[in-house]
């Protein structure tokens, strides 16, 4: 592993050694992985696997400083030795996990937010909840700040996923008033890039793989509906930004350029130089019509800024798609037989 810019310091000076990630396999969570090694940290990653794939972090087996354990949240939390920074990333986070899994997902987002809060208090650790724009629900307020709190369906069935995360944030909070554990939350806005399950049912990876496998690409309702879409480097970028401040947040992390869904599935198709034929669908129940964060406060404090265009961020998505997806399958990587830790 070639380590270049380390991340050596959290907030007044705290030295970044180990970092914890529960959901370490998952798409976002194996981001964070790869680049903290990248810098130098050494880092326990945690996945009980439902959602997340070994795959994501194969080119990491080898890396000393890296281990994966197989461990569910929700359970007890234990790892040995000193944690500088706790980063919890484990949850379904797409609509078609969270609603065939809307208990774990509420249990994930309370239980296993407790747990990984506990890990922090009781090594000291800094801890960064990755919440997200869903708290926001279908907002009424456009671009969204961080002071809007929302308007969101409680009993609708999207609602296991969003007030998980609004629980989750009150809980984090409450850590951190309480219990002095030095606390950020960070609210993740769509993001895409390489490692996307393409059968995890959001809009991008769907789109490709229909558009590669020469199928309709089934687009929601009229397509008019729109979402501001982050290349998942530069969202890595900005959360260990937040992780490396001590800034408590929420803070929206988010690409602002906003995009008709009809027109992601008209670029994608473009993309692939696939045939394929736009199909509308039934629209979701309470699917949001807009959603893009003001990110004001990102740049401000963090000096924080999307740097990879829709373009490029699309064209290197594909081209990973191409290279190392199944179109027919679930991704690359195999999600059998799990080893309880890879070093």
């Amino acid at each position: 592993m070639i380590v270049t810019d380390s991340l050596q310091t959290l907030a007044g000076s705290r030295p970044l050694r180990r970092a914890v990630i529960t959901g370490g396999a998952g798409f976002l969570g194996s981001h964070l992985g790869t680049e903290l090694r990248r810098r130098g940290v050494e880092v326990v990653a945690l996945d009980n696997f439902l959602t997340g794939n070994p795959g994501n972090v194969a080119h990491l087996a080898d890396d000393p400083g890296f281990r994966l354990v197989h461990c569910d949240v929700t359970d007890y939390v234990h790892v040995p030795g000193d944690v500088d920074l706790v980063l919890h990333f484990a949850s379904p986070a797409s609509p078609v996990d969270y609603l065939k899994l809307p208990i774990h997902t509420l249990k994930v987002g309370s239980i296993g937010t407790n747990h990984a809060l506990g890990l922090a208090k009781e090594k000291g650790a800094r801890f960064l909840l990755a919440s997200t724009s869903e708290v926001y629900g279908d907002p009424q307020v456009h671009p969204q700040p961080e002071t809007y709190w929302g308007h969101v369906n409680p009993v609708g069935p999207r609602g296991v996923y969003d007030e998980a995360k609004r629980y989750a944030e009150a809980l984090t909070m409450a850590y951190r008033q309480t219990h002095g554990v030095d606390t950020a939350i960070v609210r993740i806005f769509n993001t895409f890039g390489p490692r996307m399950r393409p059968s995890d049912g959001r809009a991008i990876p769907t789109f490709i793989r229909q558009a590669l496998a020469g199928e309709p690409v089934t687009v929601a309702g009229d397509g008019a509906q729109t979402r501001s879409v982050c290349f998942v480097s530069d969202l890595v970028r900005g959360i260990l930004a937040l992780a490396e401040s001590g800034h408590s947040g929420p803070m929206n992390i988010g690409n602002p350029h906003e995009l008709s869904v009809l027109q992601i599935a008209r670029d994608v198709i473009a993309a692939t130089g696939s045939d394929s034929e736009v199909r509308f669908i039934g629209r979701p129940v309470d699917d949001p019509m807009v959603r893009r964060p003001d990110t004001t406060l990102a740049t401000e404090v963090l000096g924080w800024a999307p740097e990879v265009d829709w373009a490029e961020g699309l064209t290197r998505t594909v081209d990973w798609f191409r290279e190392a997806v199944d179109v027919v399958g679930t991704g690359a990587g195999s999600t059998e037989d799990p080893v309880e830790a890879v070093r």
